[in-house]
């Protein structure tokens, strides 16, 4: 997949995500508040700010667009992982707003300063709806996600899981309230509150460690080692260090050869270490290869 296919993937997610969200921000929204029922309010608040991070995404990923330059020479790809930690940023602060509404809710409830029936049947149907949604939309989005290994796009991935049960969890409250226990309903609305809560930080530790060049460490050594090691002239692979820009990686490689090689051979050999692992490896976009002699002259080494 190329970069282009790759972008539009990506902007096909983010679209798709949108467009659902609005219309069940719009719709959860609407029947929280004609039916009473606090859960499915808060749920309706949840979309309604998904809706508009989800916009701040799909400008972020089109900045990310933009072609290297002298002072990003490795291009603007950084910009998706912060586009996940804003989305983070988001989730966590709706979570808290959404929180404490629904516990002065169950608390006025519980103490009898307002009395309240139970929620509306078509509340309870609003919430299976959206249940159902959020799991074809968490099931194509990771799909999505796994073909670009686009943090932001793994991010919505994380939000949709997260809506399903939210929303489990809006039902939940709203069937026991409509049973007679309304003080049921915003108490379900906290609980949507904390897994809205887990989902944000979650989102943002895997944001921050792309920002701090967390890489697949063993996983991605191993692979080095399988690919570099079978190549002939290669006496063994020293050291193997990487970092990330965005989804794509930066490999650096120390090899040991033959130390009776000439300049021009060395280069030959680091040069086919390059193609290499940049044709085996998947957004490897960068590799940098130093080359040791394998047997050094240790005569004229000084002993301390």
């Amino acid at each position: 997949m190329n970069q282009d296919q790759r972008h539009a993937l990506g902007c096909r997610a983010v679209n798709m995500g949108l467009a659902w969200n609005i219309l069940l921000a719009a719709v959860k929204t609407t029947v929280g508040i004609l039916a009473h029922s606090s859960a499915l309010l808060a749920d309706g608040i949840n979309s309604t700010s998904d809706a508009a991070y989800y916009i701040v995404v799909r400008i972020f990923m089109a900045l990310s667009r933009k072609p290297p330059a002298p002072e990003h020479p490795y291009g603007h790809s950084q910009l998706e992982s912060i586009a996940a930690l804003v989305v983070g940023s988001f989730v966590v602060t709706t979570a808290v707003a959404i929180f404490w509404g629904a516990i002065n809710s169950a608390f006025d409830l519980l103490t009898a300063a307002t009395e309240q029936a139970g929620p509306g049947l078509i509340s309870l149907w609003v919430a299976g709806a959206t249940i159902v949604i959020k799991v074809v939309l968490t099931v194509m989005t990771r799909s999505m996600a796994i073909r670009t290994q686009n943090p932001a796009v793994m991010a919505l991935v994380y939000d949709h899981r997260n809506d399903v049960f939210a929303s489990l969890g809006a039902a939940v409250g709203i069937l026991f309230g409509r049973l007679g226990y309304p003080w049921a309903d915003p108490v379900a609305g906290a609980l949507v509150s904390l897994i809205v809560l887990r989902t944000g930080i979650q989102i943002l530790r895997d944001s921050s460690a792309s920002l701090m060049d967390a890489v697949p460490g063993t996983a991605l050594e191993e692979q080095v080692r399988s690919v570099v090691g079978g190549l002939p002239g290669i006496q063994s692979v020293e050291e193997i260090q990487a970092h990330r820009f965005g989804p794509y990686l930066v490999v650096n490689v120390t090899i040991a050869v033959d130390g009776t090689r000439t300049v021009t051979a060395a280069h030959e050999l680091a040069s086919a270490v390059e193609r290499t692992l940049e044709e085996k490896i998947g957004f490897l976009r960068r590799v940098y290869v130093h080359v040791h002699p394998a047997e050094r002259d240790r005569r004229n080494e000084v002993k301390i």
